[in-house]
């Protein structure tokens, strides 16, 4: 595989560069032609690669932005067709424990599941009195560090389990800082809530309710996450197509693509209208992140390389940070499996050696957990650190949120708040390494 020069990283910096300025700096302009900006951009690494003569990076690239898009076009399409109505006050309490049901259930059908499925309920329920912040800690919460617990909750974990690491293992491992970094979180949810006086919330004497429409829907979500676990390098039968050692996976695509399908013939045009369902925040993820996924290929394998050369520096505090930092900004499933990789390296262990990866989750417990919660938590810090942030932005501005700008997000919130309380998890379980 060809060292891309460390200038084919250009084309990345500027699409995240536009991203972050354009809704703020030339809207207009931004919306009207961000399809275009997002393929142009990634178009000059794709014929960068060509011109090296090592078309592997782009074409991997584009095997898993496929494989991400339709996971997230499948979600997107069943969460729509099913209608939740909570019957409850809309009061700080209730809220809270609306959030941690989501952090829960991220761990059952994924933190993409669980943000397109109670995005719109938790929306209508607040929407007399809904704030930005509401829908900055839904993704702090529900869309990324909630899903810290299972394989199936963030794409990061499912890789390491795909490489050897045991079913459970993040569940036993991860759960004391999963319940820190939510119970600070859910604190400072509480502060900002109860300062929301923009409608008083009337007291109520009902029961809490739940309705729920479209339940046949909800089936498919189960069916979705079964669906993940096809994977041909881990099921030997399952078709594939070779490449360069490789197998790539087409079954799984499939399988979404006819549920897309299928379930836009079988719509529910009344449930679609009551969730205010349109295509365009599923339109704007399909083309920013086409652009995101293309132009980030140099700096994934630089970044793997920088890793390699420099093991000497790997321990579990560089790892955490390391993996941390890059999975705010780049796509944090192969920025994970860069880091296990490096930290296995530096304990004389091979990542592509299913019994090494289980021999490095049983005997190197905190630096693995550092690299697993960072992917994870971080995913949080930016509108693209994760595919639902993105997603649930798009659907909270599309139903009259004014959401903050890309850096307005961070300096208004995830430096302020989620920096300290992923400083904390650090202190706690990786410097001091409690509860290893």
């Amino acid at each position: 595989m060809s060292m891309p020069s460390p200038l084919a990283i250009i084309p990345f910096i500027a699409l995240l560069s536009m991203i972050a300025t354009g809704p703020l700096l030339y809207a207009h302009f931004w919306h009207r032609f961000y399809r275009y900006i997002s393929v142009g951009l990634g178009a000059t690494v794709v014929i960068y690669y060509a011109i090296l003569g090592d078309m592997v990076p782009p074409i991997c690239s584009m095997v898993e932005y496929i494989q991400f898009i339709l996971l997230i076009g499948a979600l997107y399409m069943v969460a729509g067709n099913v209608l939740i109505k909570l019957g409850c006050t809309p009061k700080p309490v209730n809220n809270i424990a609306i959030l941690w049901s989501g952090a829960v259930l991220a761990n059952l059908i994924g933190t993409t599941g669980a943000s397109m499925l109670l995005i719109r309920p938790y929306m209508q329920l607040n929407r007399k009195r809904l704030q930005p912040y509401h829908i900055v800690f839904f993704i702090f919460i529900v869309s990324n560090v909630g899903g810290a617990l299972t394989p199936m909750a963030d794409p990061p974990l499912f890789l390491g389990f795909l490489k050897g690491i045991p079913f459970f293992w993040t569940l036993k491992n991860n759960l004391l800082p999963w319940l820190l970094a939510l119970t600070l979180l859910s604190m400072l949810f509480y502060w900002f809530d109860e300062k929301n006086k923009k409608k008083k919330i009337k007291p109520s004497n009902k029961q809490p309710s739940i309705h729920i429409a479209g339940k046949r829907y909800g089936v498919l979500f189960l069916l979705i996450v079964a669906i993940l676990f096809l994977d041909p390098n881990q099921i030997m039968w399952l078709p594939s197509i070779p490449f360069h050692g490789h197998k790539l996976s087409f079954v799984r695509e499939l399988i979404l693509l006819l549920i897309i399908i299928a379930v836009y013939i079988k719509r529910d045009k009344k449930i679609l209208a009551a969730n205010k369902f349109s295509f365009e925040p599923l339109s704007e993820v399909v083309f920013v992140f086409m652009g995101i996924f293309a132009t980030m290929t140099p700096a994934i394998t630089l970044i793997g390389k920088l890793a390699e050369e420099k093991s000497a520096w790997i321990n579990p505090s560089t790892l955490y940070w390391g993996t941390g930092i890059l999975s705010s900004f780049l796509d944090n499933a192969p920025t994970f499996l860069n880091f296990l990789a490096a930290g296995m390296s530096a304990k004389g262990l091979s990542i592509a050696q299913i019994a090494e990866v289980v021999a490095y989750s049983q005997n190197y417990i905190n630096p693995l957990r550092a690299t697993s919660i960072a992917a994870v938590f971080f995913g949080a810090m930016t509108y693209i650190g994760n595919g639902p942030n993105f997603m649930v932005r798009a659907i909270a501005e599309e139903q009259g949120v004014k959401m903050p700008s890309f850096f307005g997000y961070m300096a208004r919130f995830s430096l302020l708040y989620l920096l300290p309380i992923v400083s904390i998890v650090w202190l706690v379980f990786i410097f001091a390494n409690i509860g290893v």
